[in-house]
């Protein structure tokens, strides 16, 4: 009986601590609560997408979904081989030079005008609240906190574990100087410490001027948000970053929808696109693009160069390692008027202004 007690006092102990642990951050409150229940986008006690969005598409269900996730045998979902990388000196780059180095997924850095920037950094080998459950590939994981300088501006675009990310977030914490994100997530910044005027929130289509030639807008996307069953509590977005003669789009998340047409009347044409695609299924395409999608978005957004991320680095979904890659690739290819795809290594150096750089499709080959 002591035996029986003993566990189940531990039980509840590791349950406790897990259901209580700093990762999973806080739901917005108080002031910033109020403030969001004012936005346009809060519906119903919740944030809502422009169009009606099912967090499954028309035939699927949640029991079968979840069955084929868990059960499903996937050729090639995590690859044998090590994913190929080249290692940039971050703090060895002069501040003059406008260029981007990714990070796998959807986490990278980039110069443009003398500030640094990071944008959804996820440095643990992980992408879940439980750690060890979604680990990186092999060789995905080449960079770690100590390697990256000083930033002027950490961009969130929402608060999933695989794009906000909090032992890199603690880690990185001494480095970061501006934190901007969507209505909401800087609730979890400020419970893990971050100072509240170190902190800005911005609701989509508004303006943040970060320096006399630098200028960040907010944008609508297609997506959800949430760290624990409570889902949609804060908002996620898209950004654009502008100076007189460059514009880039940073998509965060999204499935297709009227806004990338909205966003490339508005803001393009873009030198640079950098867009969703790889962790698709067709249960969850109002989430996250397919890569036919992703062609079309492209177009529609008036991209010059696309860069398509959230591959290369978890197993989140039921395709091969690869397919997004190999898909967007061959589309875009045979598609009218292709536009050139930015297809990096992890850690290779991406020149921001240079629309004739190339890349070579480093995947091929790989197992």
């Amino acid at each position: 009986m002591i035996m029986v007690l003993t566990l189940l006092i531990l039980s509840l102990a590791i349950l406790f601590y897990f259901l209580f642990h700093p990762r999973f951050g806080k739901k917005p409150s108080g002031e910033r609560l109020a403030l969001i229940q004012k936005s346009p986008q809060y519906k119903n006690g919740k944030f809502e997408n422009e169009s009606f969005t099912p967090e499954l598409a028309e035939g699927y269900g949640y029991y079968d979904v979840l069955t084929e996730f868990l059960f499903k045998k996937v050729d090639r979902k995590i690859p044998t081989d090590v994913i190929p990388s080249v290692k940039t000196n971050l703090k060895e780059l002069p501040l003059h030079q406008d260029v981007l180095v990714w990070f796998g997924h959807s986490s990278y850095y980039f110069q443009l005008e003398g500030k640094r920037f990071l944008i959804d950094p996820v440095f643990s080998g992980n992408a879940s609240p439980i750690y060890g459950t979604t680990k990186a590939f092999k060789g995905t994981d080449i960079y770690t906190y100590d390697d990256i300088p000083e930033i002027d501006y950490l961009l969130i675009t929402h608060d999933h574990y695989d794009h906000l990310d909090y032992k890199t977030i603690m880690e990185l914490k001494p480095k970061i100087k501006k934190v901007i994100t969507a209505l909401g997530v800087g609730s979890h910044f400020e419970f893990w410490g971050f100072p509240a005027e170190n902190i800005i929130e911005k609701d989509w289509h508004e303006k943040v001027a970060l320096d006399q030639n630098l200028t960040l807008y907010t944008a609508p996307s297609r997506h959800f948000s949430g760290r624990s069953i409570k889902r949609c509590n804060t908002l996620w977005t898209s950004f654009i970053i502008e100076t007189k003669d460059f514009k880039m789009y940073l998509g965060g998340d999204s499935g297709y929808d009227t806004h990338f047409a909205a966003i490339g009347d508005k803001f393009g044409p873009f030198d640079m696109v950098l867009i969703d695609n790889g962790q698709y299924n067709p249960a969850w395409k109002y989430i996250h693009n397919l890569p036919e999608d992703v062609i079309r978005a492209m177009k529609d957004l008036k991209a010059k160069r696309v860069f398509p991320v959230h591959n290369s680095k978890f197993p989140l979904s039921l395709h091969s390692w690869d397919e997004p890659l190999i898909k967007v690739s061959e589309l875009n290819a045979c598609s009218e008027n292709p536009i050139p795809l930015i297809t990096p290594m992890i850690g290779e150096i991406v020149e921001l202004k240079n629309d004739k750089q190339e890349f070579k499709q480093w995947w091929k080959g790989l197992k």
